[in-house]
């Protein structure tokens, strides 16, 4: 707490407002459309090795939440403030930081990835600057966003050599999604099926019951895609510019709207239940690497003599 309290007397409006916008490139909504930028855009191969990389990390981040219950730093010291703007996404448990879990993942990704210089100093510079963010807004400790940095660069890692060229990725990749579906089923038995004290906060059971269901739901998507891809659909990430850009905004708004629209459908059909995040986001991953990517060749031809990539 004596660091969050240095940093507590630094605050200015200014810096607020900066770290307020930094902080949010760690969201959910931001890693999904980075992963898809990759997966649509660049690099199949890279796209797939970010998924395993986020949802394994998001896996070990709610199993650790779950079992070291760290309330968050106001919680526990009712003497320390926080920057208001931040604490509308900072519920539940402290201990790991989710946000630096999935800004240094991504981009953990993307910087081994690239040969372009300019790419891996933007990377580095906010996988820094996401998790001091959310140290200098008080959401977060430094032992919850360190820990999550450490899995995060470990995932990376461990991963690399399965994903380093095509021939590796073509013979591993079953495995890394078999992985994947036991990592959720584990953690789905383990929050199911555990005698957590009555105190525990039931926002974050909840969550976790709910991210079991909802990885499941991905891992299963991910491996419906890849058959699919190598067997049948074979799609080209390459395109002109504006071919890319349209490819990229449409895509997104058109997986954000099924990603609402599931939801409605499935909770009046069957009520509110986590499960029925399994099949809600299966079908959002098939949707993005299945059914979206068969408009890609009309994007190909957009403006311009030469398809490249972003």
């Amino acid at each position: 707490m004596g660091f969050l309290y240095v940093l507590e007397g630094l605050r200015h409006p200014v810096a607020n407002a900066f770290f307020s916008v930094i902080t949010y490139l760690g969201d959910e909504i931001c890693f999904m459309a980075l992963a898809l930028v990759v997966f649509w855009c660049v690099s199949k191969r890279e796209g797939y090795y970010i998924f395993a990389v986020g949802f394994f990390g998001i896996t070990v981040n709610q199993f650790l939440k779950l079992v070291c219950r760290i309330p968050r730093p106001w919680v526990m010291d009712p003497n320390f403030t926080i920057v208001e703007s931040a604490r509308a996404a900072a519920d539940g448990y402290s201990f790991p930081s989710g946000h630096t879990q999935n800004i240094v993942g991504t981009l953990g990704v993307i910087g081994v990835s690239t040969h372009r210089k300019w790419v891996r100093g933007l990377c580095l510079a906010l996988v820094l600057l996401v998790p001091f963010s959310r140290m200098y807004l008080g959401v977060h400790t430094p032992l919850d966003v360190g820990v999550s940095f450490a899995v995060a660069l470990a995932l990376v890692a461990a991963l690399y050599p399965l994903f380093a060229d095509e021939t590796r990725f073509h013979r591993s990749f079953l495995w890394v999604v078999g992985g994947l579906i036991l990592a959720a089923a584990s953690f789905a038995a383990y929050v199911l099926l555990s005698a957590f004290p009555a105190d525990i906060d039931p926002d974050n059971l909840a969550s976790g019951i709910k991210n079991a269901y909802t990885m499941l739901g991905c891992a299963a998507g991910l491996c419906v895609c890849y058959f699919y891809d190598t067997r049948r659909l074979h799609f080209d990430t390459r395109a002109p510019f504006w071919g890319q850009a349209l490819k990229l905004v449409l895509g997104l708004a058109i997986l954000i709207g099924l990603r609402v629209a599931l939801k409605a459908a499935l909770t009046s059909l069957f009520g509110a239940r986590e499960l029925l995040n399994a099949p809600r986001y299966f079908l959002m991953v098939v949707f993005a690497g299945c059914v979206w990517p068969h408009t890609f060749p009309f994007f190909a031809r957009i403006s311009g003599k030469r398809a490249v990539k972003v």
